[in-house]
């Protein structure tokens, strides 16, 4: 997978999200503004309920504006297997089952699916238990996430 290719990917699905979260946000907003949202009395909540959606959405698209601002302007490093997992590294992890999955240390954005050139992968951030996990290791390290029932290992297979 083509890190530039992917960051592209990442760039054009966060655009979308934000035109679309701002298209919702305005709705809402006339919505919550509209005369038909004006309460009838003091129990009559609809106007703002409505009002609460808006700003949600506003808040969430004010989110992606700052995770988009911050991924135009990454710069991707160039690592190999001697080089310590950071920021910008698409890392290929093996779980204990020998599935294997990429993910993307970004900025921002984490949770966020992708599917670049077939290959499907996940933006992960540093503040994310795997992304913690990850940061500083090499490839070949193996790293733990969770305790107890819920420990997972994983083996770094690929850094680029």
């Amino acid at each position: 997978m083509n890190k530039d290719e992917l960051l592209q990917q990442i760039i054009t699905t966060l655009t979308a999200d934000l035109a679309l979260l701002t298209r919702a946000a305005k709705t809402a907003h006339a919505a919550a503004t509209h005369e038909e949202c004006i309460a009838d009395n003091k129990y009559d909540t609809t106007g703002l309920e409505a009002s609460y959606v808006a700003q949600g959405q506003a808040n969430r698209a004010q989110d992606i504006l700052q995770a988009l601002g911050r991924f135009r302007n990454l710069e991707l490093r160039p690592f190999d297997e001697e080089t310590p997992i950071r920021l910008t590294a698409l890392v290929t992890i093996e779980a204990e089952d020998g599935s294997c999955r990429q993910v993307f240390l970004g900025p921002e954005a984490g949770g966020l699916k992708l599917t670049v050139a077939g290959e499907p992968c996940i933006v992960i951030t540093p503040g994310s238990v795997l992304g913690k996990a990850l940061l500083g290791k090499l490839c070949g390290d193996e790293v733990q996430t969770g305790d107890g029932a819920e420990s997972k290992a994983f083996t770094i297979v690929a850094v680029a």
